[in-house]
Formats: structure tokens, C-alpha cells, sequence
């Protein structure tokens, strides 16, 4: 259970990612896939039963989830406009205390070429899609274990938005990183994704593998189109 002061938004939700697997998140507007994510990082209030690798995040925030091994990527990207792209990228690092954060960055660069170009540039002058490339790129300077990424496609013309699943797709790959996707484009999400929970006013109503979900009826009369 989760929500915002005494309005509850979710509901006994059960929802389960395993390593190394892509699960999407699909709903329509208000069913609570932001709400979501918001709980499991721990930047909104929520009680039950949450736990990641045998250890319980109810009483953690926001930091402690990241030091655990969380990396957040919200809607609407929340990089830091008035500082440089190089400087957001150091600032993903910052729950790290090991010495190989150079390498992160090339890794960083390797995935976003056009990063490296724009790195003394304001991250406020960066157009929509290479400030969601930042948000992701500022995700794995964490080197997270789960990743969570907030409507990654929102506001993207369609050949950036397909770049930018690519990316995410390259990337779970080559680190096995565990990816929990929201996404508005069903397709994109059930095409990239192992499994997948739809979420209406707070509840898993239907849940399965993305294969599955795309010859569900339901599923396809509301998210897909056909």
C-alpha cells in the first residue's frame, strides 16, 4: 500500500522482478504505476511488505534505497539543468565509494556518444532526448541492481524514443541490470520486457509474460490498439 498523505493510490499491490529481467508497468493515467515506482525507491509513504534481495526498504528513503542499490529515473527525466552534463554524470556516483568511477563514465559515454560531445554543456540546453539519455546515463553511474525508469519515451519524437528502448535494451544485456519499466507506449514496453503487471486504480489486474499479454484481449482492445 502506498500513496500521498491520507490518500491512499495503491492497493496490495504484488509485484515481483527478479534479477536480471525487464518487467513493464503499463495502466492508464492515475492507475498508479508512477505511485510505484515512487514506493519502491522510497519517496513516498507506503506500508506491507517491500523487499529487495532479502532486505526490507519500508523505513528507508530515497538515498538509503539508492545505497542499496536502487537508481531512480523519474518522469520528466529530473536532471540538474544548471549543472554541466559531466557534472550530473559524477553526481550518480555519489552513493559509490570505490575508485572506478572513470571507467562508469566512459562506459556512460560509450551507450550516449552524444553525451560526451555536450559534457561541458548545461544539462538545461540538452534537447528532450539527450536529457533522457542523461537521466539514464546519471542511473548507471550508481551501477544499480535495479534500475527503475519512469515513462523513458514521454515527449520523444518516435525514432528517439526507439533509440532510447535500444539503449536500455543494450544495456540490461551487458550489466544484467534489473529493470522495473513504466511506459505509456505498450508496444515498446511488452516488445522489450520479460513480464509484465497491468495496473488499474492501484491493483495488478492483469499480469504474465509480455509475449502472453499481447495476445491478451483485453491488453490489446486497451494498451495495444488491435
Amino acid at each position: 500500500m502506498a500513496g500521498y498523505g491520507h490518500r491512499r493510490v495503491l492497493h496490495e499491490v504484488d509485484l515481483l522482478v527478479e534479477p536480471g529481467e525487464i518487467v513493464a508497468i503499463l495502466g492508464a493515467n492515475g492507475a498508479g504505476k508512477t505511485t510505484t515506482l515512487r514506493a519502491i525507491c522510497g519517496s513516498i509513504q507506503r506500508a506491507g511488505q517491500l523487499t529487495f534481495r532479502g532486505r526490507s526498504l519500508l523505513g528507508l528513503g530515497a538515498a538509503e534505497a539508492a545505497r542499496a542499490g536502487i537508481a531512480h529515473v523519474p518522469e520528466g527525466r529530473g536532471t540538474m539543468g544548471q549543472l554541466t552534463v559531466a557534472e550530473n554524470l559524477q553526481l550518480g556516483a555519489y552513493v559509490r565509494h570505490d575508485r572506478d568511477v572513470a571507467t562508469d563514465l566512459e562506459r556512460v559515454f560509450g551507450y550516449f556518444p552524444i553525451l560526451r560531445e555536450r559534457r561541458k554543456q548545461l544539462a538545461a540546453t540538452l534537447s528532450g532526448g539527450e536529457q533522457q539519455m542523461l537521466a539514464i546515463g546519471r542511473a548507471l553511474m550508481a551501477r544499480p541492481t535495479l534500475m527503475l525508469l519512469d515513462e523513458p519515451s514521454l515527449g520523444l519524437a518516435p525514432l528517439v524514443a526507439k533509440s532510447i528502448f535500444e539503449i536500455i535494451g543494450r544495456v540490461h544485456r551487458d550489466s544484467g541490470t534489473a529493470v522495473l519499466l513504466v511506459e505509456q507506449n505498450a508496444v515498446a514496453a511488452l516488445d522489450i520486457s520479460h513480464r509484465a503487471y497491468v495496473l488499474e486504480a492501484g491493483r495488478v489486474a492483469v499480469s504474465g509474460a509480455s509475449s502472453e499479454l499481447k495476445e491478451h484481449e483485453g491488453v490489446r482492445r486497451s494498451y495495444l490498439g488491435y
